[in-house]
């Protein structure tokens, strides 16, 4: 299968299938000298890992990665970094209703159609399991940007209806759906309880803040910046949208009320306000980069559903099987993942854009 790569310098290949034996991935161009070891990367897995509340799959997986190959002694050597999870509680006999017929929502009939052939364990490379490969990724450019003062601050913004009012960062890790407001978590409980009850599932918002990106990176024309993370978010297969700043609000704005003026401050050139979401022209400007992914609902539900099989038949199908009420949670930490390889890779790509900086480091 092609196309399971991402980046141009600080690049990521992803691969294996929800009910293999393994999943993964290989990460080249990150340079020597960085420290790392598998409990770096074991802290974003275990964001993501299935069975941490009763809002998410009770697939029992402890999602161990083991550091392969690319680290020596604590540090990288600069060679490719090769990373493995190991499946340990596939139940594939779940699937077994859905070996000739395709779920609604799912991947299964567009895959079937590409390749004639499909993995109907879990969706195979469609599943939401490979995810694993790109937050394990993530992780080590999230290093490597924090070692150059560059964070994330990643959230649920909304759940289905409930949005939250208010923002206290300290609050995003002391609920199951990682939201900076325990009242909207309280309701968004509520509301998926009711999902639950009716065999249904939620959607969702997640917001992604990144401070410290300097202004700059990404280029003026196929390669914006703003692009390449809209790329890298929306290969989320739950993704069905992304906004930068004020998104879809712009169609309401003014260019008075949207443009972002400049004022100095402290001799540096600064943004009066910040509605373009730090990117401007398809250039970091230097401010807070502020990106939001649309997630939809869970296609996986036990409601009646119709749909045909692989022979032509109508059917009404039932899904069973252990599955998110909710994919949200879940997936702040692959979107933020996906954002910490578009930055990385903008920066490294960025180096070479100036020949004076060339000369500069070539010349010590």
């Amino acid at each position: 299968m092609n196309k399971s790569s991402f980046g141009t310098h600080f690049t990521v290949t992803t691969w294996g299938e929800s009910h293999g034996k393994a999943l993964g991935a290989v990460v080249d161009g990150c340079p020597a000298g960085l420290s790392l070891c598998e409990e770096d990367i074991q802290k974003f897995l275990d964001r993501r890992k299935p069975g941490q509340s009763r809002y998410t799959t009770a697939r029992k997986e402890g999602d161990l990665v083991e550091i392969l190959s690319g680290v020596f002694e604590g540090k990288t050597t600069g060679t490719p970094i090769s990373l493995m999870v190991r499946n340990t509680d596939q139940r594939s006999r779940d699937y077994g209703n859905i070996a000739y017929s395709y779920r609604p929502g799912h991947a299964d009939y567009t895959f079937d159609a590409k390749y004639g052939f499909r993995d109907y364990r879990g969706g195979g490379r469609s599943s939401g399991r490979e995810t694993i490969g790109r937050v394990a990724s993530g992780a080590i450019a999230s290093k490597i940007l924090d070692s150059m003062g560059i964070s994330f601050c990643t959230y649920t913004k909304s759940i289905g209806p409930v949005s939250i009012s208010k923002f206290e960062p300290e609050e995003i890790n002391n609920n199951a759906f990682y939201m900076p407001d325990a009242a909207a978590a309280a309701k968004a409980g509520t509301y998926l309880e009711e999902c639950m009850k009716n065999q249904d599932s939620a959607g969702g918002v997640i917001e992604c803040r990144i401070s410290g990106v300097p202004a700059g990176l990404g280029n003026p024309v196929f390669e914006k910046l703003d692009a390449m993370l809209a790329q890298a978010v929306m290969s989320i297969g739950a993704v069905k949208a992304v906004e930068i700043g004020d998104g879809t609000e712009v169609a309401r704005s003014n260019g008075s009320s949207d443009n972002d003026g400049f004022h100095m401050d402290n001799g540096q050139i600064v943004k009066t306000s910040n509605h373009a979401g730090g990117i401007m022209g398809g250039i970091s400007d230097g401010s807070e980069i502020i990106l939001r992914a649309y997630i939809k609902p869970t296609p996986s539900i036990s409601q009646p559903q119709d749909t045909v099989t692989s022979q032509g038949e109508d059917i009404s199908l039932e899904i069973h099987g252990r599955h998110d009420p909710v994919i949200v949670p879940r997936a702040v930490v692959v979107v933020e993942s996906m954002c910490a390889l578009t930055i990385t890779d903008a920066l490294f790509v960025n180096m070479t854009s100036r020949l004076n900086r060339i000369q500069e480091f070539y010349s010590r």
